[in-house]
């Protein structure tokens, strides 16, 4: 890729669509389509079900069920990573009896009494509520319809942008350039002249093309020549850029394709989730009844709040 595209470019070339997903809560954070089921061997036997209440271990006369480390591998899977896959399960049914037998003395010493510990966990427990109400309440009521029509609406809202095919010779001074415009000013060849001249790597081995590309994908003085120019004409004067002075061929233009829908669904839907989480959070606050003595802590919610 040549050097010529901005940073801004960069971090636009993955996302036509103007949406960008909204984390509400782990799980949608980490929320990828499936693998592909890998094919079956048909003389294998299929591998019989788990039963989740399979007691795996019992700790002090507990049970610690199939579904505990089923639980325990999913709570704990970051620190277990790096592990092989036949290591992962031992090491998560250790951790999960580390964590009961740990707990137990808590329980023992009183900590479960403490006010803190107290406050925490009753934290913790709404937090869980609402990564669950997001789950069965959000999620889980996506339909490829909504999805659909979202890309479809964010196609519609989208102003047509042309983009451009355009070559370029990169030359360090203004002199090297003008005598460049004068050879193609007597006949040269583009292609050739940047294959023999041009310091941008990318362009000495295909005539200088920098294929196709949007209006801000390139460095703002490029970028402003580049669109200006008819097609099969070249800058009659040098431009001058962070990287060098610049000649450059406008091969030809036409307008942006909108992204398929494929490639975009996964923004698509999170952009719908986020919007049906903003409507039950607005209802549900609606019908809340909500207090906030300090008035300045109280505005400073209500600017976040009409922010969303």
């Amino acid at each position: 890729m040549s050097l010529l595209f901005s940073r801004a470019s960069l971090a636009s070339l993955g996302l036509a669509l103007g949406l960008s997903a909204f984390c509400l809560s782990p799980s949608m954070a980490q929320e990828t389509a499936p693998a592909p089921a890998a094919p079956a061997d048909a003389a294998a036997p299929a591998a019989a079900p788990v039963d989740p209440n399979a007691v795996v271990a019992t700790v002090n006369g507990q049970s610690l069920t199939e579904a505990d480390l089923v639980l325990a591998e999913g709570e704990l899977s970051q620190q277990f990573a790096q592990l092989p896959p036949e290591q992962r399960r031992a090491a998560a049914l250790s951790a999960a009896i580390e964590i009961r037998v740990m707990a137990a003395k808590a329980v023992t010493d009183g900590l479960d009494k403490d006010p803190d510990f107290q406050r925490r966990m009753a934290f913790l427990q709404q937090r869980a509520l609402h990564g669950e109400m997001v789950e069965k309440g959000v999620v889980d009521k996506v339909t490829d319809a909504e999805v659909r029509a979202r890309y479809d609406q964010e196609i519609a809202n989208t102003p047509p942008v042309n983009e451009v095919h355009a070559r370029h010779i990169l030359v360090k001074t203004k002199e090297e350039a003008e005598a460049i415009i004068k050879q193609l000013d007597g006949g040269a060849d583009f292609q050739k002249l940047a294959n023999e001249h041009t310091s941008d790597p990318s362009g000495k081995s295909n005539g200088g093309d920098l294929g196709w590309f949007g209006p801000g994908q390139m460095v703002p003085e490029f970028d402003k020549a580049a669109f200006a120019l008819e097609v099969g004409k070249y800058t009659e004067q040098p431009v001058q850029s962070q990287f060098g002075w610049h000649v450059i061929k406008l091969e030809d233009k036409r307008a942006k394709q909108p992204p398929a829908f494929d490639d975009v669904k996964d923004q698509a839907k999170q952009a719908v989730i986020r919007d049906k989480y903003f409507a039950l959070v607005k209802s549900l606050r609606a019908d809340a009844k909500v207090e906030i003595p300090d008035a300045k802590l109280k505005q400073a919610v209500d600017t976040l709040e009409s922010a969303k």
